[in-house]
């Protein structure tokens, strides 16, 4: 049975319905129904803001503050505008947008004191390579490196990422083109 068949697309429209009955509970003050939603999204979140942030408690802190907004702000919610995923994603990457302005307005901070390595749970989690990696997407433009996280490290397809992004498919596939050419420089420059 594949991706295409009735059995699956029922399925998928099942999960989807189950996922508007959540939010919409959440959005009166459910807070189970949210519960719920945080733990189908923690995963996805916490991935993206790592990939930008590449320290693993900065990333638990700002996903719990993507989190803290998420509930703060779901009475105003309304699910025909946009699915939650995507609403949930623009505050995670406004989160490390946010995180990145505060980090520059510190930056007089002595940097020779602040280690690049991951901690050991990053180690074990990612491996040397995996890192590696990580360090060539965060030296991309914003742009690059978010169509990268999203659809590498978060596997959303073009139309989603371009509806999280506002550009065109047609620009996210050129944006990702000239990010994998500059990742690939980037890694062969390091080695």
């Amino acid at each position: 049975m594949g991706a295409g068949d009735p059995t699956s697309a029922h399925r998928d429209h099942k999960v989807e319905d189950e996922l508007q009955a959540l939010v919409q509970r959440a959005s009166r003050g459910d807070a189970d129904a949210f519960g719920k939603l945080y733990d189908l999204h923690l995963d996805v979140v916490y991935r993206y803001i790592y990939y930008k942030v590449a320290d693993p408690s900065e990333a638990e802190d700002l996903t719990a503050q993507v989190f803290l907004k998420a509930w703060e702000a779901m009475p105003r919610y309304q699910w025909r505008e946009i699915p939650f995923s995507h609403w949930l994603m623009r505050l995670a990457r406004n989160a490390a947008i946010d995180h990145f302005r505060t980090a520059r307005a510190h930056r007089e901070l002595d940097e020779g004191i602040v280690s690049l390595e991951p901690d050991p749970q990053g180690q074990f989690l990612h491996g040397e390579r995996a890192r590696e990696l990580a360090v060539a997407i965060r030296q991309l433009p914003e742009d690059q490196r978010t169509v990268i996280v999203l659809r590498f490290l978060q596997d959303m397809d073009y139309a989603q990422i371009a509806d999280l992004m506002g550009k065109s498919m047609g620009a996210l596939r050129v944006i990702q083109h000239r990010a994998l050419v500059a990742l690939r420089r980037i890694m062969e420059r390091e080695d």
